[in-house]
């Protein structure tokens, strides 16, 4: 969302700079993608905040909890790693720029703590969605996630199984055509 959002000023930015590499930098620059950034982050949650109301609450996968037109973050973890890195880009961008200028060793960093970020959003999300399932189970749906089917097969089974009705073997009974319907519809599904 950031870089489709903020996509003008990052190559109007990426142009400016390349076309002036060792020269001072122009007035697009740092402060253009800042202010992008802060519109998006403070306008656009905003905007999104108070688009839900009473009215239009009707997601039927809502947490029955909250009161209607209340607004309720679902997933902290990500919100909590995302909050603090913005917190954290300003702050980073005032000690590298205090001196009015950047050093390489600046610049990757910076590079690398974009990668930081990514990996432990990525990590959080992850952990949710363990503890999602980890719910589930507890609450006795079996397979505790909706989207992953649930079979009580090996792969070494399916592929025996399924060799065997491809080579026509003779010996079946009602059993193993259950078992061998299962195993297809499993196969279909994934």
């Amino acid at each position: 969302m950031a870089l489709g959002s903020s996509a003008p000023e990052i190559l109007l930015s990426v142009i400016e700079t390349t076309g002036g590499l060792g020269a001072c930098p122009g007035e697009l620059g740092a402060s253009t993608i800042v202010g992008s950034a802060a519109f998006n982050l403070l306008v656009i949650s905003a905007v999104s905040i108070y688009a839900v109301n009473e009215k239009n609450d009707t997601n039927p996968d809502k947490d029955q909890t909250v009161p209607l037109g209340v607004k309720k973050i679902y997933d902290m973890g990500v919100f909590c790693v995302t909050a603090f890195s913005s917190v954290f880009a300003y702050i980073w961008m005032w000690i590298v720029l205090s001196d009015q200028s950047v050093s390489p060793f600046e610049a990757w960093l910076t590079f690398i703590f974009f990668f930081i970020l990514i990996g432990t959003a990525f990590g959080m999300d992850k952990y949710k969605a363990m503890q999602v399932a980890a719910e589930k189970i507890a609450n006795g749906d079996k397979k505790g996630d909706d989207d992953a089917p649930l079979i009580a097969y090996s792969a070494i089974e399916i592929y025996r199984e399924l060799i065997d009705e491809k080579q026509g073997v003779k010996e079946i009974n009602e059993e193993q055509i259950i078992k061998r319907k299962e195993m297809k519809d499993f196969i279909k599904q994934t």
